[in-house]
């Protein structure tokens, strides 16, 4: 047997080792706290010495027939591997770790050569590509990297086009759908691309090692946001691959504002032969990947982010159990911030319905009702009697169509959460259903969060949530932009100067709210307010 055989040999068996260990943790939820990290420090570890080990014997492995395209599998691999890191800690060096590894793929053309050498009978290949694609194009989004987004955008559709127009007995319907979901969602987000949102910064927000002199202030105790799970259910919303709109901007607001080399953006180029040009850690000339590119990307300085669980269109089944999941794993003295964004009524498609309905129908249809003048919890509800009392009326909507009581979610279900602090954001046309939860605690007090059963636009055609999602969301993520959106200004209105007006907003916040995140969010209600005065005064005159 020759030297090449024993090298090809051993790295097919660290290829069926890696991938079986990879199959073991693919489908690991992506929320609550895993109990079996060590299954994910074996698979990183067996990827890592796979990809070692063809970096070392590249020359050998390529005449024994090693394919370009499987470089890139293992590559997709590893990206695959820090992208589901990332959901599970939100800690941002996954996020671009994985950014790296895509990245790498992408400008030394992996994939593309494979399947073009090889043809139709290499449609297994083509797939391959397509995955990486649609995987590269989400965590450039959630990266907030608008020009990869494009660029990615504009060669994944060229593929599927070609895929279609090459492999006809193929149906690549799916994936037609999936450019579908990426141009819709740039359609949307790119509206006020130039407006970053508004972020947690450091260099204006209150950092958690400031708790001990922020405590003294604070007669009882400091609470820490640390958990969140975040949820859209609408008909035909704006999304890509699991990702709605709202959700999405609730998720890019929710954590430390970037920073580090990474983040000081360049702008992507390419060469005439189509091919990328490289500003990460990324060689094509070496072949070779930096492991440790993520150490000098990423500022080591900030604090970590909040775990995020995001959860798309769950059952009610479901969403209860996640909650119930990240509620009993909550650390002392934290809080678990909860987003519920979803129709009040079933079957409703959008927003736009709303003002379709009349006037006299809308006022009575949406008509909350709500206990007696007293919010405290009645009597009867400590006695354990059978009365509703307001808590099993309303419901959020979570389903398809048709299916009844078993997918409405209701404040009642809301209530045993409430024995641990809870901060409770609630985007719907029946949101005010949810006061009832205010003196109905079964432990500590819950902040409620309700938004406008309406919202309120200069141009009626704007409040279709399923083309630019929710208004109240858009506010509580960037108020600027939503407020320029309400009055119909565009992004290029919006002058820079303008956003560093907002930050005095985070300083009394952070005076008052120790925790960073939870004061953030009262800044942006200051904001919230502040716009709508601004647009009742500028109507009286």
């Amino acid at each position: 047997m020759s030297e090449n055989d024993v090298v090809s040999g051993t790295f097919r068996a660290l290829v069926e080792s890696a991938d079986r260990k990879f199959a073991r943790v693919r489908d690991v939820p992506a929320y609550g706290r895993v109990h079996n990290q060590h299954y994910f420090h074996k698979v990183f570890k067996a990827y890592m010495r796979l990809w070692k080990y063809q970096q070392e014997n590249r020359a050998k492995l390529v005449e024994a027939g090693l394919n370009r395209w499987e470089i890139g599998e293992i590559a997709s691999r590893i990206g695959q591997l820090y992208f589901g890191q990332y959901m599970r800690t939100s800690e941002a060096r996954f996020l671009v770790e994985a950014y790296v590894f895509y990245e790498a793929i992408l400008s030394r053309r992996y994939f593309e050569g494979g399947s073009k050498s090889f043809g139709k009978k290499d449609l297994g290949v083509r797939f391959k590509e397509l995955r990486f694609y649609a995987r590269f194009l989400l965590v450039s989004l959630i990266l907030n990297r608008t020009e990869m987004v494009q660029l990615l955008a504009e060669r994944f559709r060229a593929l599927v086009d070609d895929s279609r127009a090459n492999y006809r007995e193929t149906n690549f319907k799916e994936w037609r759908l999936v450019v579908q979901e990426i141009v819709r969602f740039m359609k949307v987000d790119t509206a006020f691309m130039n407006v970053r949102p508004l972020r947690y910064s450091v260099m204006f927000d209150s950092h958690p090692a400031s708790l001990p002199y922020v405590a003294r202030f604070h007669a009882k105790r400091v609470l820490k946001f640390q958990d969140a799970v975040l949820t859209s259910y609408h008909r035909n919303e704006a999304k890509f691959a699991e990702l709605t709109l709202d959700t999405y901007r609730m998720l890019q607001c929710l954590e430390w504002e970037p920073s580090g080399s990474f983040y000081q953006k360049r702008p992507v180029e390419t060469k005439e032969n189509g091919i990328l040009i490289e500003h990460s850690g990324a060689s094509a000339a070496s072949g070779i990947i930096d492991m440790n590119m993520a150490a000098d990307m990423t500022d080591p300085t900030l604090p970590p982010n909040p775990r995020k669980a995001v959860i798309y269109r769950p059952s009610v089944t479901h969403l209860i159990a996640v909650m119930a999941t990240i509620c009993e794993e909550l650390p002392v003295d934290s809080v678990m911030l909860l987003y519920l964004s979803a129709s009040g009524t079933a079957g409703r498609s959008n927003v736009n319905q709303l003002y379709n309905s009349g006037g006299s129908q809308k006022s009575s249809k949406y008509k909350v009702s709500l206990p007696n003048q007293n919010t405290s919890l009645p009597e009867s509800c400590i006695n354990g009697k059978a009365e509703s009392s307001g808590y099993y009326d309303k419901y959020l909507w979570f389903g398809p169509r048709g299916n009844g009581g078993v997918n409405n979610l209701y404040p009642g279900d809301i209530i045993p959460f409430t024995r641990r602090p809870l901060f409770l954001i609630v985007d719907s046309d029946n949101s005010h259903a949810f006061k009832v939860l205010h003196g109905a605690e079964r432990g500590e007090t819950a902040a409620l969060l309700l938004s406008p059963l309406r919202p309120a636009f200069r141009n009626p055609a704007d409040a279709d949530l399923t083309e630019n999602g929710s208004q109240f969301t858009f506010f509580l993520t960037a108020p600027l932009s939503a407020f320029c959106q309400l009055v119909g200004l565009s992004s290029s209105d919006i002058e820079k100067d303008v956003i560093k007006m907002l930050r005095p907003y985070s300083l009394i916040a952070s005076l008052i709210i120790s925790d960073p995140f939870l004061a953030a969010t009262y800044s942006e209600i200051y904001i919230l307010q502040s716009c709508a005065f601004a647009l009742q005064s500028s109507r009286r005159q």
